[in-house]
């Protein structure tokens, strides 16, 4: 017998009997019913019912297992859940959590079962409570995503022990401790995301340690103070603080950043010299801030540079007419500051390769919309030798009653929340919504004195464009006296046109025709009632119009409303499978519902009285460049009445 023929029949029959190593163990089979009994049966699991190996599963967006060695190695779970606004924490949420018979010890101690798990992501599940230390069993990980969930409390300083961990994602929940000062134990992370929760404290200088970080995201959170030296972060790409309370001056970054995105803080001092050296540099924010002095022209010149916001800060001193752009920048923002002189040739090129917005400073340029040089003249009381002493001792003077007073009425302030029957009821502090004619039963002198109550309305508001009255000859300019070629649509709350204004600013000009005349103070009641609304998450009012043409009784019944130009189009238009580029993910669409239900928690609570009776559809909800979700539309009830007649008969939907 030839070796060969040895082999073909005595080896090869072995193979028969040799188990496929995509086989699960049974004990493992069994913690996977076991995890989808305790995530209540979740519509992404649903493919489970039908398929005797669970390993030959096919992946998908909503559910993919791989396994190794009879062992689960990756699961992952993204379900989508029901839109149901509910309250959770005290706050307005835009998914539903599972029941109250729902624990996430027990979870997690049934999780941890699966110790070769290397990949672990639930997303938008509904799991809630707080995250226990338990969860450092999994010591395998290197990928943990636990985003868009609702996890609140501290995140379980174990987590430092899963020192296999590169990527730990926990955005979108409502972890309301301090950042950890323990991210530096995980030698291996690479990405660092804890967007959108209510993390505070300061930022952790031991974060400047991880070497290996390639990305970091804090944004939207309330951290405040001092941002840590981080140049020796030399790996870092991606750094997003945006929306905290930062206060420092910009300390220096690593040079390899492309994206930066540090605006709504409270950053003062210059733009970094440093910031000009950053030749990988393409994404940079720092609008909504307290920066002074005059930009690094070396900035606009960047080679990678596409997209420079420097908008509403106290930027000011004249920028050189030779400037020159980098070729491939094509958004440039530097209006609501204190610039002077005149604009360099490469921003005020009318191209459409280049969008640049200059509006509101002290340009000779453009003088419509521009403020007057006085405006943009820093006023410092400097003081030299005895004269600075004088005008210290005067501040001490004047400053020293001052604080006195501000510290005793806080103190009576408090002694009345503590001692007072309730407090200072909010009832004591305005009227009543007494019915009237008007819609929604806002009266006159409710309009007058609403007001706002709820700490979100800061949010994201520094620096915002002034409220305006705008002329209908400026109208008529920006959208060639309403020509057909610039109308967006048209529906039952009136014509809406895509506008641009002298400044190069784009705008949406929505005019409504009011089916009741109202006299000219009722409408101004009511618009300056939607001017207060400001919030990152609703598309910002600019300003209004109102034509009293042919009305000889001081009514009106024609009035437009001039919005911020919203970048990338309504939701409707990203969940079209028509153009599976702009497609959103599944996360990402969560992230859209979590910042439109801040928005509608902003609009229940954030104003007395508050707005309840509005419009939600995807069409209503734009998206910014950013990706961030704006709401549209809100507060036309107080308006119009017909908005409210179509929505009793089903039209639209309250919220």
């Amino acid at each position: 017998m030839t070796p060969y023929t040895l082999f073909l029949t005595v080896c090869l029959p072995l193979f028969f009997f040799i188990p496929a190593t995509h086989q699960l163990q049974t004990s493992q089979i069994e913690v996977l019913r076991q995890l989808r009994k305790r995530l209540e049966y979740p519509k992404a699991m649903e493919a489970w019912n039908n398929s005797g190996d669970l390993c030959y599963l096919p992946p998908s967006p909503q559910l993919t297992i791989v396994c190794q060695d009879n062992s689960v190695t990756e699961l992952k779970i993204m379900d989508d859940r029901p839109a149901n606004f509910s309250n959770f924490q005290g706050f307005a949420v835009a998914n539903q959590t599972l029941s109250e018979a729902f624990s996430m010890d027990s979870f997690v101690t049934t999780l941890s079962r699966l110790t070769n798990l290397r990949v672990l992501c639930l997303v938008s599940l509904g799991i809630w409570g707080p995250l226990p230390d338990k969860i450092h069993r999994l010591y395998s990980l290197e990928l943990l995503d636990l985003s868009s969930n609702f996890l609140f409390g501290s995140i379980p300083p174990k987590i430092s022990a899963m020192v296999k961990l590169q990527i730990l994602t926990l955005d979108d929940n409502f972890f309301n401790d301090t950042v950890p000062a323990w991210f530096d134990s995980l030698s291996n992370l690479s990405i660092l995301s804890l967007k959108s929760n209510q993390l505070k404290g300061q930022f952790p200088y031991s974060i400047c340690r991880i070497k290996t970080l390639t990305s970091l995201a804090l944004s939207h959170n309330d951290i405040s103070g001092k941002l840590p030296d981080m140049g020796g972060l030399e790996n870092l790409r991606m750094l997003d603080l945006r929306e905290n309370r930062l206060d420092s001056e910009i300390p220096v970054l690593p040079r390899g950043l492309v994206t930066i995105l540090l605006s709504n803080n409270s950053f003062s001092s210059k733009v970094p010299l440093q910031f000009g050296e950053l030749r990988q540099l393409q994404h940079l924010d720092l609008s909504f801030n307290l920066l002074e002095g005059t930009p690094p022209a070396e900035l606009f010149a960047l080679l990678n540079i596409s997209y420079l916001n420097l908008a509403s800060n106290m930027l000011s001193g004249s920028l050189p007419s030779s400037l020159s752009c980098g070729s491939k920048l094509g958004f440039v923002d530097i209006s609501n500051n204190r610039l002077t002189g005149s604009l360099p040739s490469c921003l005020s090129s009318s191209s459409d390769k280049r969008v640049v917005e200059f509006g509101w400073n002290c340009l000779a340029v453009d003088l419509r919309h521009q403020h007057p040089e006085s405006h943009c003249k820093d006023i410092h009381v400097k003081g030299k030798g005895s004269g600075g002493q004088n005008v210290g001792v005067l501040v001490g003077i004047i400053g020293g009653p001052v604080i006195i007073v501000l510290v005793l009425a806080f103190g009576f302030f408090v002694l009345c929340r503590r001692h007072c029957p309730r407090g200072i009821s909010e009832q004591h502090l305005l009227p009543k919504a007494v019915p009237d004619s008007t819609p929604a039963g806002f009266s006159p002198d409710l309009l007058a004195n609403a007001r706002l109550v709820s700490q979100t309305a800061k949010l994201g508001t520094q620096g915002i464009p002034v409220y305006r009255v705008f002329s209908l000859e400026e109208l008529k300019e920006a959208t060639n006296n309403f020509d057909l070629s610039t109308l967006l649509g048209e529906g039952s709350t009136g014509k809406v046109y895509k506008g641009r204004l002298e400044n190069g600013a784009n705008v949406a000009i929505r005019c409504l025709t009011l089916f009741k005349r109202y006299p000219i103070r009722n409408l101004k009641l009511r618009l300056d009632l939607i001017a207060k609304l400001r919030h990152p998450h609703l598309v910002c009012l600019l300003g209004h119009c109102i034509d009293c043409a042919g009305q000889d009784d001081g009514s009106v019944n024609r009035v437009f409303l001039i919005y911020e130009n919203v970048a990338n189009g309504s939701l409707c238009t990203h969940l079209s499978e028509d153009d599976p580029g702009k497609v959103l993910k599944w996360s990402e669409r969560l992230a859209v519902l979590i910042g439109i239900a801040k928005a509608v928690h902003f609009l229940h609570t954030g104003i007395i009285p508050g707005f309840f009776n509005n419009r939600l559809k995807t069409n209503n909800i734009l998206l910014d460049e950013h990706q961030i979700a704006k709401l549209s539309d809100y507060g036309l009830s107080i308006i119009t009445e017909e908005i409210d007649k179509h929505e009793a008969k089903g039209e639209g939907q309250k919220w």
